[in-house]
């Protein structure tokens, strides 16, 4: 196993050697690239990347240009996943074989992927290489859209939320369906590693995405990432949304191990109540006219009930 790359603070962290170059196309305020660059950061191994057809493919890989300085693979909507597994079975093959000219840099096998290309589209493909047991960790960059074709509505989506194809107006609120636990599906794979992560946590993120690099098996990454042409708020308050998802507990930050220990990695102080996560958020403006007032009320409940739930399995170890 390769050695862990060690980072002592942020100005460190932020300084390192990129691997994933600061000229791209991603709108300004998109916390696509401060994920990347946070799970590239984190380690000092090799890499072969792939990524989905989205935001981050469309808008760092325009040619001839690219803002990838590792290996990187762009494949369809539907199978970045298995398109960086065929390489991890290629790699472990040759490995085997004695083919290889330096068998111990030990590359790490990574496909990023919005909400779309992996609750949706993309769903089985991974599901079979969480099933198969590639070596691999799957980065969902999940803004809750299909932000790159239009604002179409994912199962990602959240419940009241307005997008082009589940639009809120007289006789709609948006969005009807409440948000796939992606999280709980993966982890039901009984993979060594799921969680979820945000880049306003840094250390937490890193933490977890070192802890991913040293399994061996599959992991799950699920990344909050606030996008503002479809969340409608100013570029400048990227950090300012993400912390109030974590702070609300809209995106709480935990772990499972083996697919069944849960363990929660962020507690926040003062708890946001939810209404201010929403209202910082002009897809859900409409939710505070009088006659949707009940879906805030709705979704305090709903994410005051997951977080009991969440405690209830950490305390309980099974």
């Amino acid at each position: 196993m390769s050695e862990m790359k060690k980072i002592k603070n942020l100005k460190e962290f932020s300084t390192s050697a990129d691997r994933f170059e600061g000229a791209n196309l991603l709108c300004p305020g998109c916390a696509h690239s401060i994920i990347v660059r946070e799970v590239l950061n984190a380690t000092n191994d090799d890499l072969v990347l792939s990524a989905s057809t989205g935001c981050l493919e469309v808008c760092t890989a325009v040619y001839p240009y690219t803002s990838w300085d590792a290996s990187w693979i762009h494949i369809g909507f539907e199978n970045g996943s298995t398109a960086v597994a065929g390489a991890e079975a290629m790699y472990k093959a040759l490995k085997t074989k004695g083919r290889l000219k330096q068998p111990d840099r030990n590359p790490k096998f990574v496909s990023f992927a919005g909400d779309g290309a992996s609750y949706d589209i993309g769903f089985q493909w991974i599901s079979g290489c969480m099933e198969r047991g590639h070596n691999i960790m799957h980065v969902v960059l999940d803004n809750e859209v299909y932000a790159n074709t239009g604002g179409q509505r994912s199962s990602s989506t959240p419940i009241g939320g307005s997008n082009t194809t589940t639009p809120a107006g007289r006789v709609s609120y948006g969005e009807k369906q409440n948000k796939k636990d992606m999280v709980a599906i993966m982890a039901a794979h009984g993979i060594p590693y799921s969680a979820q992560v945000a880049p306003n946590k840094w250390k937490d993120m890193v933490k977890k995405i070192q802890h991913g690099f040293a399994v061996d098996g599959p992991v799950f990454i699920n990344a909050v990432s606030p996008c503002t042409t479809e969340w409608k708020f100013d570029p400048k308050d990227t950090m300012m949304l993400t912390d109030l998802s974590t702070d609300s507990l809209v995106f709480p930050l935990y772990e499972i191990i083996d697919g069944h220990e849960l363990n929660i990695t962020y507690r926040p102080k003062n708890v946001v109540p939810v209404e201010e996560y929403l209202a910082a958020q002009g897809r859900f403006k409409h939710l505070f006219k009088d006659e949707y007032k009940y879906l805030i009320k709705e979704w305090q409940e709903r994410v005051d009930a997951n977080w009991a739930y969440l405690n209830r399995r950490e305390e309980a170890r099974v």
